[in-house]
């Protein structure tokens, strides 16, 4: 078992697998142009294979696939199979914005994906577009219906309650949830670089509160970060990765403050 300072169970590891994403939402990405990691500064699925062993061995239990966008990530259903081939993982999940899930669901699910998270902000169509950057909200809503009929399920639509967010937007949403069989997930809209500064006009339920928070973060290029809103993290030794978990898991603070030096495309949220 992996306990941390505060005696918080750490069983949970979220592993980002790219930074990039075919979408670009104005609460994830600049508005500057970003350069992306080359494909040599991004871990191979063997080097998250590797670490995932050894994590579960020490007492992670869960992985969630995050990006960026997980599914831009070429063979991304290999990694899956990998990882739920491992002893003492009891569950995969990933994070997507569901634009390539048409296609992708079903080979997911024979893999060994166990459910999904679907990322969607609004349900309307102009409004998705332009927290999306020009995404299409008729290709996500597929992307839902591909994920319900594959059985990657219970899934849970993430919605960032924005600045502009009405209670009519969240109603809506309820309401598209309950027809499809779905659990709303509303999310704080929040910066990184203080989690102070936290919209609190609707009962949210993410971004965690500190005091049960029971996960690591291992970022696209190999860096474990043990807590969303601090600087703290740990390049992943790789011939020494037990004791880069430890190490992560000593660092991680009892309350996070703030991340200023990745983006949260960076991190995998």
């Amino acid at each position: 078992m992996l306990l941390d300072r505060f005696n918080r169970k750490i069983d949970y590891l979220r592993i980002s697998v790219t930074d990039r994403c075919n979408y670009r939402c104005t609460y994830c990405m600049p508005d500057s142009v970003f350069v992306h990691k080359s494909h040599s500064d991004i871990i191979s699925y063997e080097q998250i294979e590797s670490l995932t062993k050894v994590a579960a061995k020490m007492g992670i239990t869960k992985i969630r696939l995050t990006g960026g966008e997980p599914l831009v990530r070429k063979n991304i259903a290999q990694l899956v199979a990998k990882l739920t081939a491992i002893d003492g993982i009891d569950e995969v999940c990933m994070t997507t914005n569901g634009s390539l899930l048409v296609d992708m669901a079903v080979k997911l699910k024979q893999n060994g994906l166990g459910r999904v998270n679907i990322s969607i902000d609004s349900l309307d169509a102009d409004r998705y577009r332009r927290v999306t950057r020009g995404g299409d909200l008729c290709k996500a809503v597929a992307g839902v219906d591909a994920a319900i009929k594959a059985g990657l399920t219970p899934i849970k639509i993430n919605m960032v309650i924005l600045d502009d967010t009405t209670e009519t937007d969240i109603e809506t949403m309820k309401t598209f949830c309950e027809q499809k069989g779905l659990q709303l997930q509303k999310i704080m809209q929040f910066s990184l670089y203080d989690r102070a500064d936290l919209d609190r006009r609707f009962q949210t339920e993410r971004p965690p509160k500190c005091n049960c928070c029971n996960r690591l973060r291992l970022t696209a290029d190999g860096f474990l970060k043990p807590c969303l809103f601090s600087d703290n993290e740990i390049k992943v030794n790789f011939d020494n990765i037990r004791r880069s978990i430890f190490e992560a898991v000593v660092k991680k603070p009892e309350n996070g403050s703030s991340c200023r030096n990745r983006l949260m495309n960076q991190i995998g949220g």
